[in-house]
């Protein structure tokens, strides 16, 4: 009797497992690589579409949602006064709240939200920019002003807050700040800016304080990134001024290597396949490493020329089999090129802007899935798609939300897109949406 009711507790649990698939705790995915490893997930769209779970009503931001037990995170921006409209090279000064919403990801009802006063002057001011991070049971969030707030995910009690700008004396991002934070071990790693600490840890539990490192003319935009190989660890920080490798409990500098892209834009992430690193920004900023067995600086092997490699601004790439793919920040293009040497293998503008010709900053946010690619838009649309050295595939395509945003006099939707527990998760300035993407739903 006992051995049958510990087998049905058993066939329980993995059933509700199985079901539950997997969560998306945080920009990128639970490893922050992009990669979806959930099964059971469509592979094309059925001719009939998608069906849409539910569609929830919030404010503006560029914030992708972040997904963890059966709960949906994001956040946005109230404007109640000023001018909202977009320049490049100048700020604008907004009144309003930044909020933190938490919603049923089954239903999409609101089951909390926190917000605070929070005066913008940046450029693109539609609101926050990073993905929160769900974390042994609290929500990380930081806003485009530097206001890095911790939350318990139940219900959205306040546990700390830190102003980075006032702590660490120093001046929000033109385009605000941008990094998710990443947490490991207890730490909140993130940007804060000022001398000496450009990234700073912080105690999980309290945001007090542990180490601080790094200086640079601009702190960038750039995810910090958690590189584990050989046994070693190394956080990757990619400032306006450089590529470093720190130790993740101290801080202490492992090496240094100058890569300056325009405009202090340093955005994408680095991306690893094997012993290899490509990191790359507007303005043919480029390079492609070898990874030294341990933790010396890495080698270079080339640079980024026009006409070469791909040069990534909004979204990270993917790096595959010896094969970058992602979009080209500076002619708005999709491209393909081979690791070894940079040399492009095609390119095309139908997963960005859809259309033929130059469109800067042409965006769309790929993940890999089995031997498919899931890619999101700037148009809106879901895409299923099939990436190889010899040429883009696209198998079928869904128009998801409207492309709210404006960029250079087109419309788009700049935000990353999460994939969790059977569900396609994204938002615009005015609404957030749940897809499902399970194979068992179509």
């Amino acid at each position: 009797m006992k051995n049958s009711l510990c087998l049905g507790l058993l066939i329980s649990l993995v059933a509700s497992n199985l079901l539950r698939g997997e969560d998306w705790p945080q920009w990128q995915g639970s490893q922050r690589d992009g990669v979806i490893r959930e099964k059971g997930l469509i592979k094309e769209i059925p001719p009939t579409g998608l069906k849409v779970r539910w569609r929830k009503e919030i404010a503006g931001g560029y914030s992708g949602p972040a997904v963890a037990d059966q709960r949906v995170y994001v956040t946005d921006y109230v404007r109640s006064s000023g001018d909202p409209s977009n320049d490049p090279g100048g700020r604008r000064e907004l009144v309003g709240q930044e909020r933190i919403h938490c919603f049923d990801a089954q239903s999409g009802e609101l089951l909390w939200s926190h917000a605070y006063a929070c005066q913008y002057n940046i450029s693109y001011p539609a609101g926050p920019r990073a993905t929160p991070t769900i974390a042994d049971g609290v929500v990380i969030s930081l806003g485009a002003e530097g206001d890095l707030v911790c939350l318990d995910a139940k219900d959205g009690s306040l546990r700390w807050q830190k102003s980075l700008k006032q702590t660490y004396k120093t001046e929000t991002p033109i385009w605000g700040y941008s990094a998710p934070p990443l947490v490991i071990d207890g730490l909140v790693i993130t940007l804060a800016g000022g001398e000496g600490s450009v990234v700073v840890a912080l105690d999980l539990k309290t945001g007090e304080e542990k180490w601080r490192a790094l200086s640079a003319t601009e702190i960038g935009y750039c995810p910090p990134t958690l590189l584990e190989r050989n046994g070693t660890r190394q956080l990757l920080i990619w400032t306006a001024d450089e590529l470093c490798s720190l130790e993740p409990k101290s801080g202490s500098v492992n090496w240094q290597l100058p890569l300056k892209p325009r405009y202090g834009m340093s955005i994408a992430a680095p991306r690893v396949e094997g012993d290899f690193l490509y990191a790359s920004g507007i303005g043919d900023t480029g390079a492609m490493y070898k990874l030294s067995a341990g933790k010396e600086p890495p080698t270079l092997l080339w640079k980024g020329k026009p006409k070469m490699a791909l040069y990534s601004a909004n979204a990270t790439p993917v790096f595959v089999d010896g094969m970058v793919y992602g979009a080209d920040c500076q002619v708005g293009s999709f491209v393909a090129f081979k690791a070894e040497d940079g040399t492009r293998a095609w390119e095309t503008f139908s997963p960005t802007t859809g259309k033929p010709g130059r469109a800067s900053h042409g965006t769309a946010f790929v993940n890999r899935f089995e031997d498919r690619f899931y890619v999101f838009t700037e148009t809106g649309d879901f895409v299923i798609a099939q990436l190889s050295p010899e040429k883009y595939t696209e198998i079928s395509r869904f128009h998801v939300l409207e492309p709210t945003g404006e960029c250079f006099g087109r419309n788009v939707v700049w935000a990353y897109p999460a994939y969790a527990n059977g569900s396609l998760v994204v938002r615009n300035d005015r609404e957030i949406v749940s897809i499902d993407i399970s194979a068992s739903g179509k």
